[in-house]
């Protein structure tokens, strides 16, 4: 298990520019991630997603969250979403243990 404090800090540096987490906040260059774990790729309402975002059809969960923050654009090849990843494991378990309690509150 990751820790929170490390993965916030990590997800201010490399996601909040285009994602918030907020329970009701807008949609930014990506999508807003309230309520993230348990819900299927492309789903988020009045967000614009390519066609295959929308097919990939996984649930979102630590396991599909490990391999797509390494490389989204392998995970969903033709997604939009521009993003280096993070190739460290500690990291992305960090940032999975922030985004898990962040979503969920």
């Amino acid at each position: 298990m990751g820790d929170m404090e490390k993965g916030k800090k990590i997800f201010m540096q490399k996601c909040a520019q285009c994602h918030m987490v907020e329970k009701r906040g807008k949609h930014r260059t990506g999508h807003n991630l309230p309520r993230l774990f348990s819900h299927k790729t492309g789903q988020s309402l009045g967000f614009f997603y390519t066609d295959t975002n929308k097919n990939k059809g996984i649930t979102w969960g630590e396991d599909t969250l490990m391999e797509y923050l390494e490389n989204s654009k392998k995970y969903i090849q033709g997604t939009r979403m521009i993003f280096a990843g993070i190739k460290k494991k500690g990291k992305k378990a960090d940032l999975i243990a922030y985004l898990k309690k962040a979503t969920n509150e």
